[in-house]
């Protein structure tokens, strides 16, 4: 029998969640249950604006990276981008080279194919040089490679390492490192996709075309207050908030040298929101003598954003969306500053809206591929990329595979693009060509576009008969390793193909619910191996113990990848197994089922789709919604199955309209466990389901209790 749990939350939780936000009490009570209570965490869920994305220049380094490749672009330097064969390598590589491009600079890309190892490879860094190659950008990689980066600066030629892999101990030297998961990095988010760090370069090199690029500027407020007079002033580097001052209880008598504003203010472009009675409290505090040479913004941000022409800065931060999810007590500037950044949004948002269409697409494909927990900016990476491809405006490119893979004219979710088209695009580089989802991608020329996705779809057949080949060669072998290690899961068959053995480690951790391990050989002297893992073991930590048999490895937490000889395989094997006694894994309940929320009969309309939907994309750390509803009677069953009737199709009545349920794997359940006209409790999720271009709710049991 399974566990239904349903966390305790309290009336004044769900209160307080819709008073602060406006949201209804079934949301709030979701929030509470799955803790997010934060602002900074409900905002990725209430909003899906491309103003909640975090600044680029939040990381220490891009500023570095930015001036490299615009000193790049001035000197008609070359420049290489190399990247990885997987979905998050094949698509920042693609916007990355895309946007280069379009700048004019000589750039080319490089990607692994055939058997050609992950990361950087001396070959392709001397065959650069030798071509007089000067910049290379790494796109999801580089930040294992720090000897073949010594080696590429040993060559004269500079590197700017874009990547989101778990750093090693050792980072890479003399190269610039953008990467949200080295600990200085500045970046607020850690658990980005590879593409994503490429869109934060291209954002930032974006923003460096504009005005006020490495311009420091100050906005200025000065009022009367209860206690006197208040002076905040806050300094603005590249839209990021650098430093700020704040003189309050200020009375008479105040000489402006007693007080740190001249130095603040020197030599930088002041701007205020009402500047006739900012100026007016400045003299009745300093007196005539004392000029400010002041701007006020509030006539041309009125220009963009005409709803903030006569409000004050109190009104501001009333209606300012970010003040909303602050978490600390906003000050009159914070509303200044949220509309002056909003502002400075919508300028480069016209300058570059269609481009970001397009690379954003991308973006949310490779969060989904590389399964980057939904939280954060995530969520608004993937929900822009469904909302513009369900708009049907998709790329080039994805449009021939989505028209190939049958999700046109349908409404198509983050489950669709993860067990359709993301399969279909690491096809390519599973087999060893890569290079033709870059190329429908990049291609102008529909009627080749089209050849390329025959090839790609082609190429997806073959890759599903090696998984089915792979699977049992090492059914056996896996189940032996299983019952033998209990704790991880060791599989080395030499005859599967390379470009699966990530996708067999992932079958069998799903199987056996342990970290998995799957190793082949290329030739006679390399062995290549793939880790999934599970239970709260990080695969890169797990792998370093064996870091001196590897020729290379590196990963994320969850996923890992590596090579080495073949002849350490044997000891390999054999530290494996003995490291595997000491490996603690985290208990797994799979009789738990989580509540999010118990429904009344009622509640079961067209209108829980609201709720469904402002959760979604579901996904790593966000799954999808369960809820329980009680005294629910059956009134008629159907056993269905293509193959075999394994499955049961309830009709349920709620005592005011029927409800229809799947329950998969359940056929031999009805009459034994339950019986038509029985009253059940009922645990489900909710689904839509569209024939006929009709669009109707259904639910699909996870459990039943009578």
């Amino acid at each position: 029998m399974k566990n239904w749990i349903k966390k305790d939350i309290t009336k004044d939780q769900v209160k307080e969640l819709c008073q602060k936000y406006g949201i209804d009490s079934l949301t709030a009570s979701i929030f509470a249950r799955r803790e997010i209570t934060k602002g900074n965490d409900i905002l990725f869920y209430l909003e899906d604006d491309l103003r909640f994305l975090h600044n680029p220049f939040l990381f220490n380094q891009m500023e570095d990276a930015v001036d490299r490749i615009l000193d790049a672009k001035d000197e008609g330097e070359k420049v290489l981008i190399f990247g990885d064969r997987d979905v998050d390598g094949i698509t920042s590589t693609t916007i990355l080279y895309e946007y280069l491009k379009s700048i004019g600079i000589d750039v080319t890309f490089k990607v692994p194919l055939g058997d050609e190892a992950y990361g950087m490879n001396i070959e392709t860094i001397d065959e650069f040089a030798a071509n007089y190659g000067t910049l290379i950008i790494t796109v999801d990689c580089g930040i294992a490679n720090g000897p073949e980066i010594a080696h590429a600066s040993e060559l004269g030629i500079d590197v700017i390492v874009t990547d989101h892999h778990n750093p090693p101990e050792q980072l890479p030297e003399n190269c610039i490192i953008i990467n949200p998961k080295v600990s200085d990095s500045g970046y607020p988010f850690h658990d980005i996709s590879g593409c994503a760090v490429a869109f934060k370069l291209i954002q930032a090199l974006r923003y460096a075309s504009l005005d006020y690029y490495k311009e420091e500027i100050c906005l200025l407020n000065a009022c009367n207050t209860e206690n006197g007079y208040r002076i905040d002033c806050v300094k603005l580097y590249n839209n990021l908030v650098v430093d700020n001052i704040t003189i309050d209880n200020i009375t008479d008598g105040l000489r402006i040298s007693d007080t740190k504003l001249v130095e603040f203010l020197k030599g930088q472009s002041i701007f205020t929101w009402d500047d006739k009675e900012t100026k007016k409290a400045l003299k009745e505090i300093f007196g005539t003598a004392v000029e400010f040479n002041t701007f006020e913004l509030r006539p041309e941000i009125a220009k963009i954003i005409p709803p903030v022409a006569n409000l004050t800065l109190d009104q501001l931060n009333e209606k300012s969306k970010i003040a909303r999810y602050n978490e600390n007590q906003s000050s009159l500037l914070d509303g200044f500053v949220n509309i002056y950044i909003t502002y400075f949004q919508q300028i480069a948002n016209k300058a570059f809206a269609a481009h970001e269409q397009q690379e954003l697409q991308l973006v949310g494909l490779a969060a989904l591929a590389d399964v980057m927990p939904l939280q954060n900016e995530n969520r608004i990476f993937v929900n822009y990329a469904l909302k513009i491809i369900n708009s049907g405006k998709a790329r080039r490119g994805l449009l021939e595979l989505l028209s190939r893979l049958n999700l046109l004219n349908k409404r198509i979710t983050a489950t669709d693009l993860s067990w359709t088209l993301i399969p279909a695009i690491n096809a390519t580089g599973r087999l060893g060509q890569p290079e033709l989802s870059i190329q429908i991608l990049l291609e102008e020329d529909p009627s080749k576009r089209n050849e390329i996705a025959d090839k790609i779809i082609g190429l997806n057949t073959e890759r599903k008969s090696l998984v089915s080949i792979a699977t049992e060669l090492t059914s056996y072998n896996a189940q032996i390793s299983y019952e033998k290690l209990s704790k991880i899961c060791l599989v080395v068959e030499k005859s599967i193909h390379r470009g699966v053995i990530g996708l067999i480690s992932s079958k069998l951790t799903q199987k056996y619910h342990v970290p998995s391990i799957t190793i082949t050989c290329i030739d006679n002297q390399t062995a290549i191996g793939s880790m999934r893992s599970c239970r709260g073991l990080e695969c890169t930590q797990f792998l370093s113990q064996f870091a001196e048999l590897f020729s290379n490895y590196g990963g994320h937490s969850k996923a890992a990848g590596f090579s080495l000889p073949v002849s350490n395989l044997h000891e390999l094997q054999k530290q494996i197994e003995k490291a595997a006694l000491s490996i603690n894994l985290q208990d797994e309940n799979d009789n738990d089922i989580i509540i999010d929320a118990e429904l009344p009969a009622s509640y079961i309309n067209h209108d829980l789709f609201k709720i469904v939907d402002l959760f979604e994309p579901y996904g790593e750390n966000n799954s999808t919604l369960t809820f329980m509803s009680k005294n629910l009677k059956i009134i008629g069953y159907q056993v269905v199955g293509k193959t075999e009737k394994q499955h049961l199709k309830l009709n349920l009545d709620s005592g005011e309209h029927k409800i229809p349920v799947m329950f998969w794997g359940a056929a031999d359940k009805i009459n034994s466990e339950f019986n038509v006209g029985d009253n059940i409790n009922l645990v489900y999720n909710v689904e839509r389901n569209v024939f006929n271009g009709m669009e109707t709710l259904q639910l699909v049991a996870l459990d039943i209790q009578k």
